[in-house]
């Protein structure tokens, strides 16, 4: 177990290791520069600028003194705001974020896995048919379009929430439910696929005729096994809650990491591009992990490193 931790860290470090190199060529690969838009600029200010954030350096120089940064926790300054460092901006639009992120995963636990599991349980009854319309509504309709009708309807029409921010608590409900719609109906749909399957397996039928609870079987033997692949794409899912979605942060006027994505690609901004990338990244390697880690709380069948063997 100890070895197979130290093994999925050190690729964990190697994978983000190649993000950062992957991220910073590609960024410096397109034409152009984080000045270049600026045309009222004179060539004299201009290549004070470069040689100020050392641009105006071989492109090797800048690589290894940009690793030397991420080394230390630092991505550097904006290029475009000045005074301010990409750390800053992480920081600034990460509360908002996370904040919503973390209510949009908690309502696609409580509400996506309950209704998969209702939904299974009475298959091909009404139920499942309201489960199952719903779901197939919510996987096909796009999160902008919902954002969109909803700040409309609840918004707009009836003013019962804000139209922007999250200054008010009743701010974080069309956020939330628009972020979070998606990943309700996909999971709930997994859940449903997955535990049906799990109820015709033999050992459902051989609890069943050991005269077990009809609780205890769903419980202990079904829901436990079905939810296997329901946790693997929770890590995903986390990581894409947490970091947060640019279209909805922009729709609803959200001061997020995703409005500083937005902005920082239309400006060019390459630090702010490559810190927020390689902070993605790194959370949604940790989920990932986790999920790892989850597979053998679940399973204890699982066995990983020289306990497969």
């Amino acid at each position: 177990m100890t070895g197979y931790v130290l093994q999925r860290l050190g690729l964990m470090l190697v994978t983000l290791f190649a993000i950062i190199t992957l991220t910073f060529f590609l960024m410096h690969a397109v034409p152009g520069g984080p000045f270049v838009s600026d045309k009222m600029m004179a060539p004299e200010i201009q290549a004070a600028l470069d040689a100020k954030f050392h641009l105006d350096q071989p492109i090797w120089v800048q690589y290894l003194s940009y690793l030397q940064g991420i080394a230390t926790l630092d991505f550097g300054p904006s290029f475009k705001y000045p005074g301010m460092s990409v750390n800053e901006m992480i920081a600034q639009g990460l509360p908002v974020t996370a904040q919503v992120g973390v209510l949009a995963f908690l309502c696609v636990i409580a509400l996506g896995v309950p209704f998969g599991v209702v939904a299974a349980l009475n298959r091909n009854c009404w139920p499942d048919t309201l489960v199952m319309v719903v779901a197939t509504i919510g996987v096909a309709v796009p999160s902008y379009v919902v954002a969109t009708m909803a700040l409309y309807l609840f918004a707009l029409r009836l003013g019962w929430v804000p139209t922007f921010g999250v200054d008010d608590w009743r701010g974080y409900f069309l956020p939330v439910f628009a972020l979070s719609g998606f990943w309700i109906s996909f999971v709930a749909r997994l859940a449903r696929s997955s535990l049906l399957e799990t109820l015709q397996q033999d050992y459902m039928t051989t609890a069943k005729a050991k005269g077990l609870m009809p609780g205890q079987i769903l419980f202990k033997h079904g829901l436990r096994n079905s939810l296997i692949p329901v946790v693997t794409v929770l890590g995903p899912v986390a990581a894409n809650l947490l970091t947060g979605s640019f279209v909805i942060e922009q729709i609803f006027a959200l001061p997020g990491i995703g409005r500083h994505f937005v902005l920082s690609i239309t400006n060019r901004d390459y630090t702010a591009i490559m810190g927020i990338t390689i902070f993605y990244a790194a959370i949604l390697m940790v989920m990932i992990f986790i999920v790892d880690m989850l597979y053998l709380v679940l399973d204890p069948r699982i066995k990983y490193g020289a306990q497969a063997r």
